[in-house]
């Protein structure tokens, strides 16, 4: 069973009397699902996790799929994307014959450059390319292209820096990191801001729990998800780097979705 989580995002109209708000938030006793509630709430993010890499977001009238993979089949109960994310070239996070299956008509594909180039002819139209560094607002979303690559001399065949891409994506007043493949680099540790971050940790291809776990504690995001957690060795341990954060900062909260259901 997939495990949907609800966010909804306070995007308050920003008045000066609005300095007064103070969100309030309840968490849902259903399982498998939490629920925050804010007042003044113009739309509510929902994350879906589909598998390692891939998920589906939901923010007002966006549904935003990001490195789709496994087929049409994967996004049965999921509307047609109006925004795709793609972080790097590799099959885990590009699949063009998922998107071949997909209804595509008015999808924009925030892409690389390195992965733009893996498409044929007839995709070029509906890229936005985002290279490190580059920001873009696609659908009124404010997205920013964050450096993702290795570090680890074992581990530099894997990710070089330049070429794929970590987002941060507004929603309101909130930010959201997509790490994408990664080790724990400078540019995420610098990060300021975020609400919601979603940090992968696997080997040999990214980085061991310690090291992620490190990244998130200097970069203090509000509430931090560990994705991509499988590698060649099987899952990581994930309750170790959730330990590990709350050792260090009670405050940044550890949520564990299921991104294996057929683990």
């Amino acid at each position: 069973m997939k495990k949907l989580l609800f966010i909804a995002l306070s995007t308050s109209i920003l008045l000066t009397s609005c300095k007064e708000n103070v969100k309030q938030e309840t968490t849902s006793e259903m399982t498998n699902t939490e629920v925050i509630e804010q007042p003044k709430t113009k739309a509510s993010l929902e994350f879906t996790p589909i598998t390692h890499a891939t998920m589906v977001m939901n923010y007002g009238d966006e549904t935003i799929y990001v490195d789709p993979t496994g087929g049409k089949a994967a996004f049965a109960d999921f509307k047609q994307p109006t925004i795709i994310l793609i972080t790097d070239i590799h099959g885990d996070h590009l699949s063009i014959d998922t998107l071949k299956e997909l209804n595509l008509n008015g999808t924009i594909i925030v892409a690389p450059q390195a992965v733009v180039d893996k498409f044929p002819e007839d995709f070029k139209p509906m890229f936005k390319v985002l290279n490190n560094g580059q920001t873009a607002v696609v659908k009124d979303i404010n997205i920013e292209a964050i450096p993702m690559y290795n570090l680890r001399e074992e581990a530099l065949k894997f990710h070089e820096k330049g070429r794929g891409n970590g987002y941060v994506l507004t929603f309101g007043d909130e930010r959201v990191y997509i790490s994408g493949d990664t080790e724990d680099i400078p540019e995420m540790r610098n990060l300021k801001n975020i609400d919601k971050a979603f940090v992968c940790m696997n080997l040999p291809y990214t980085m061991p729990v310690e090291s992620a776990a490190s990244a998130v504690l200097d970069f203090k995001p509000k509430t931090v998800y560990p994705y991509h957690f499988r590698g060649t060795e099987g899952l990581s341990d994930v309750e170790k780097f959730k330990s590990i954060v709350n050792e260090g900062n009670p405050n940044i909260k550890v949520e564990l979705l299921e991104w294996y259901p057929n683990k």
